[in-house]
């Protein structure tokens, strides 16, 4: 049996409808919840990222605010820019600084400059700190993301046997960590890991973000568990193309029309193994920007929510 697909299209819709009811609350008390995206000069794939959660925050209602210096720019003046005018912008709740930086800007300076309370990407180390501590406040929206693909579909955590790929600070760390919060098993996997496919087989949940293209084949998956894949990689090769997509003709036919597809760290064949599977597009991905919006309204709500039981009082 083919495994049941986890639509991560439907799932952001579910949580932009809860949403809704929330912002009108907060805009009600007269607060809009706002989100400052801070893109440093023209990367093309950073553009469309960003461009896509401006979209995303403007669908919902949210205030939307672009900061754009050049690529030129230094990390001191970028530090001021957060410190000195997002930071202290009382409609500012979430600031997102998109990565990669240019190569001269110390990133790890910038994003500890953002305040704790506005890091809707989760990745000061006071928030991550909390989530270790199991008392999470903003946590880093794709792992964010998988939780909720798992939960609304009544995936079973507790208890699970879960294989984490990949042990990077804005996936694998906290990725575990949530999934470990949920009494779930948690075993990481790296490239260090010995015997990976016998390790990763004895998971009931596989979460697969190593940034390899289509790295998790079916041997590494036990037949019925649930995969989630995280990844996201251009391919243009044909050969490639060919043994990827060759029992899927219809990718295969999208493929030569347009010279590349976009596939994730798992191959297309464990479709035939998994119980569960996140399809790459239209899986994790749209539950990242969805969880940035619900820091956002979640920022604001922590920041300004006493804001809401003044207007009920008065």
């Amino acid at each position: 049996m083919p495994a049941r697909i986890l639509n991560g299209n439907a799932i952001r819709d579910q949580i932009y409808s809860e949403l809704t009811g929330e912002i009108a609350a907060l805009t009600a008390a007269g607060i809009r919840p706002g989100l400052a995206a801070v893109l440093v000069g023209e990367n093309p794939a950073s553009k469309i990222y960003v461009s896509s959660k401006i979209a995303a925050s403007e669908k919902l209602g949210l205030a939307s605010i672009n900061v754009t210096p050049p690529a030129t720019i230094s990390t001191s003046e970028l530090l001021a820019i957060v410190e000195d005018d997002l930071n202290r912008r009382d409609d500012v709740d979430g600031i997102l600084v998109q990565l990669p930086l240019p190569p001269q800007i110390d990133a790890k300076k910038i994003l500890e400059a953002v305040d704790p309370a506005k890091d809707v990407d989760g990745f000061h180390p006071l928030n991550v700190g909390r989530l270790v501590a199991g008392r999470p406040n903003l946590v880093a929206c794709t792992p964010l993301g998988v939780m909720e693909i798992l939960r609304r579909s009544e995936i079973q955590i507790e208890g699970a046997n879960a294989a984490v790929l990949g042990r990077s600070d804005i996936v694998g760390k906290p990725m575990a960590l949530l999934l470990m919060h949920a009494n779930a098993t948690v075993t990481i996997c790296h490239s260090k890991t010995r015997d990976l496919p016998e390790v990763v087989r004895r998971a009931d949940i596989v979460i697969a973000a190593l940034g390899r293209a289509a790295m998790v084949t079916p041997d590494f998956v036990r037949p019925g568990a649930t995969v989630i894949d995280v990844g996201i990689n251009r391919i243009t090769d044909a050969a490639l193309a060919e043994n990827l997509f060759a029992r899927f003709p219809e990718r295969l036919a999208g493929f030569r029309a347009k010279g590349s597809a976009v596939v994730g760290d798992v191959h297309p064949d464990v479709a035939n193994v998994a119980g569960a599977l996140t399809p790459v597009p239209g899986g994790v991905g749209p539950l990242t920007i969805a969880m940035l919006m619900s820091n956002t309204v979640r920022a604001a709500r922590l920041r300004r929510g006493s804001r809401i039981h003044a207007t009920a009082r008065s």
